[in-house]
């Protein structure tokens, strides 16, 4: 068998199973995080020597996170009508086109404009969630979500350092290498990623709600399932997001760690997050359920969040000193694996097939809202209040979540077995493709 035969046999799931199917998007999603993290750390400088002020550099970063979630729900839509692929496609063009424009930049406009468009191909988060719950059966879902963290994990740690060695090519190179691996995964994407959306669900979809009708009714209805999953998910994201800036300044007052030890603790954060959604969470799901799995993360991230302005280093030289921070902050970690995953795994089973881009697109909408905001409220809280306040307004906003999980348990069910009736009435020739 030749090569490009092989990988299609396993990407088809033939001989990779679940992680053959979600192979190629867990590269797509690896390349593209890669390309995305060469270039984010280098807008502030670009734009200062446009002349830009502190206030400019923050509007890229808001301009970004401002047409993500406006996006996302948008983005989702188009893919439950036309299929997960085109969606992706597309995103992928719009960021390697944006890489063009921030290479040759020659204005903090132009800089500007290549946020909003990376922003705009940034908002397909919610399509790849939706791709790995059409390509996995609903019990491997939140496994599925993990390899697909995981994979965007490792190219977070990737992307800087790739991004200051093309730096040395000259100023266009880091933005030129992204548009040049911006390709190769639209290639790749074009030749080996198949559609895993049925039929019936895209036809379907062409009567669900709007995007908008769909944002409204997680606020109008938050006692519906799906509603209690994105206030779930957006109230921990946003939680887990508020406490990052004020996380490094706890550190540097009281752990007296500095800019140039800041990398490590967040490396070990990173390598954590890593290895327990490739190793752990799918052996938890199995033994425990989604339901209880989500709740077990909830509790381990409000926890760490709770316990870490209680801490004391100890008595000890060198790094035994720092054992209690190393211990309590491994619960961020192993909190977030289990939660954010978990979560998104029931989403994709208490809605249908037919709104299921669409309603994960909202869920990216309403964490992005809330990664947004709750960063400002945690900022003032420490300049006033630290460390307890910030801290432990985070950890008891995610210990308030649990009580919004209660009951989800039957909705999993009955949407499992919703699932496996929709398959078994689709044709034979369609139910063999999708498997």
């Amino acid at each position: 068998m030749t090569a490009p035969n092989w990988l299609t046999a396993y990407v088809n799931g033939k001989r990779g199973g679940d992680f053959g199917k979600l192979a190629v998007l867990m590269a797509a999603a690896f390349i593209d995080m890669v390309g995305g993290l060469m270039v984010f750390p280098l807008f502030p400088f670009y734009a200062s020597k446009f002349g830009a002020n502190g206030l400019q550099v923050s509007l890229l970063i808001t301009a970004f996170a401002v047409m993500q979630l406006v996006s996302a729900p948008l983005w989702g839509k188009v893919s439950d009508k036309y299929g997960r692929k085109p969606a992706l496609l597309i995103g992928l063009i719009a960021s390697a086109a944006s890489y063009v424009i921030f290479a040759y930049a020659n204005s903090y406009w132009l800089l500007l404009v290549c946020r909003l468009v990376q922003g705009a191909g940034g908002g397909t988060t919610g399509v790849i969630q939706a791709y790995v719950a059409d390509a996995v059966e609903p019990k491997n879902r939140t496994r599925g979500l993990s390899w697909l963290s995981s994979a965007t994990n490792v190219g977070v740690v990737l992307g800087p350092l790739l991004g200051a060695q093309a730096i040395r090519l000259g100023e266009h190179g880091p933005g030129l290498i992204a548009a040049l691996l911006c390709m190769v995964n639209i290639w790749f994407a074009m030749k080996y990623l198949t559609e895993r959306q049925s039929e019936k669900a895209r036809a379907k979809s062409k009567t669900a709600r709007s995007p908008m009708m769909a944002v409204l009714r997680v606020a109008q209805h938050p006692g519906e399932p799906a509603s209690r999953l994105i206030w779930m998910y957006a109230i921990c994201m946003g939680a887990f997001y508020g406490i990052n800036p004020t996380l490094s300044l706890y550190l540097k007052d009281y752990w007296g760690v500095t800019a140039l030890t800041i990398g490590y603790f967040f490396a070990y954060i990173g390598l954590l997050n890593v290895i327990v959604r490739m190793l752990l969470v799918g052996p938890v799901v199995d033994r425990l359920g989604e339901v209880r799995t989500a709740r077990a993360g909830t509790f381990l991230l409000g926890l760490g969040i709770l316990l870490l302005p209680l801490i004391h280093r100890l008595d000890q030289p060198g790094l035994a000193g720092y054992m209690p921070l190393a211990l309590v902050v491994a619960l961020i970690p192993l909190g977030t694996a289990f939660n954010f995953p978990a979560t998104t795994g029931l989403l994709s089973r208490v809605v249908g097939e037919h709104e299921r881009g669409l309603y994960m697109g909202v869920q990216q909408t309403y964490a992005g809202i809330a990664r947004a905001i709750y960063p400002l409220f945690a900022g003032y809280a420490w300049d006033h209040y630290k460390p307890i306040v910030p801290f432990g307004t985070s950890a008891v906003l995610v210990f308030g979540t649990i009580w919004l999980g209660f009951g989800l348990q039957k909705f999993s069910a009955s949407s499992e077995e919703a699932a496996r009736q929709d398959t078994a009435e689709e044709p034979a020739a369609v139910a063999s493709e999708r498997r």
